[in-house]
């Protein structure tokens, strides 16, 4: 079974943050220039704080005629932020996501932010997991 680690082996290692008190608008600049579709939000200590998505954008910016230039994300971030470790297994990790209808989960040791993993990134390495299950399946079937 694949693990976060593995995982992150095979992405772009660069994580894209920003800070609490920044706009509303300047994350959304940055997911759009990125074409990502959320942020970790750090603080000073680099320490994760939130998180940021396009769905907390619909949500509560442009559904409640809120200004993306005068609101903050720390207001509208996602404060309690389910995070994983490198050693979890992708199976676990797709649980959580299903669970908390979540698309990103930070990868977070020592309170340190090392990654993060998309939704579709575990898919595919599920995936590829029941590829190689299914093709040793059938190695061992047929001698």
């Amino acid at each position: 079974m694949t693990t976060v680690a593995q995982v992150l082996k095979t992405k772009e290692a660069h994580v894209y943050t920003i800070a609490p008190n920044a706009s509303v608008r300047s994350a959304i600049k940055l997911m759009a220039e990125k074409n990502i579709g959320a942020l970790i939000v750090i603080n000073e200590q680099n320490k994760v704080v939130g998180i940021i998505s396009e769905r907390d954008y619909t949500h509560k910016v442009v559904l409640k005629d809120r200004s993306s230039l005068t609101t903050n994300v720390d207001q509208i971030m996602t404060s309690n932020v389910l995070t994983v470790t490198r050693s979890m297994k992708v199976e676990e990790c797709l649980q959580m996501m299903t669970d908390g209808h979540l698309r990103h989960l930070p990868v977070v040791e020592d309170e340190k932010l090392l990654g993060m993993v998309a939704i579709g990134d575990l898919v595919k390495a599920a995936m590829e997991d029941q590829r190689l299950l299914i093709q040793q399946l059938q190695h061992y079937i047929s001698g």
